[in-house]
């Protein structure tokens, strides 16, 4: 699939084409700030990647998304030079207006299906996220705290105090 050079998020979800404007400055400060973080405690660790959009994921032959940040532990080896190809560990949504539904029901839906581990959509406007943790086969919702650990690395925290 080869998406225009336009500066919007093009994704296919169930083979069908769904295009995004850009994010605004708020939505990339707040991404910024939780991969500084997640960077900061997995990269650097040497435990897996942290890769911030615009990164194509390649679920499925006709689910192409691109997630705000995906997280690619080290011994899963689905990285290609230019997109990720399968299933990573862990992926982050930062809703905006036009991309709220999609990112609370279809992703959350297709998320699921392919068995990524944890998902977390951001509600940087509520200053809330919704940390999604795959268990049997379903999303179950964990409760947030003023630190957010990860579910599949041992001491992983973000400091919500720290992105808004």
């Amino acid at each position: 699939v080869c998406f225009p050079d336009d500066g919007k998020r093009h994704e296919v979800i169930g083979g069908v084409h769904f295009v995004n404007p850009a994010p605004s400055t708020y939505h990339q400060y707040v991404s910024r700030r939780l991969q500084f973080q997640l960077y900061s405690s997995i990269e650097l660790a040497g435990l897996g990647s942290v890769i911030n959009a615009p990164v194509e994921v390649q679920l499925t032959d006709h689910d192409i998304v691109q997630p705000d940040l995906v997280i690619v532990l080290k011994d899963n080896r689905i990285i290609t030079p230019s997109k990720v190809k399968g299933v990573p560990e862990h992926i982050v949504e930062i809703i905006s207006p036009s991309s709220e539904k999609n990112d609370r029901s279809l992703k959350r839906s297709l998320y699921e299906q392919a068995g990524v581990s944890e998902y977390w959509i951001v509600d940087p406007f509520e200053h809330s996220i919704m940390q999604l943790v795959l268990k049997a086969g379903s999303y179950a919702e964990q409760s947030s705290a003023p630190k957010l650990t990860v579910t599949y690395l041992p001491n992983i925290s973000v400091d919500l105090e720290q992105v808004w």
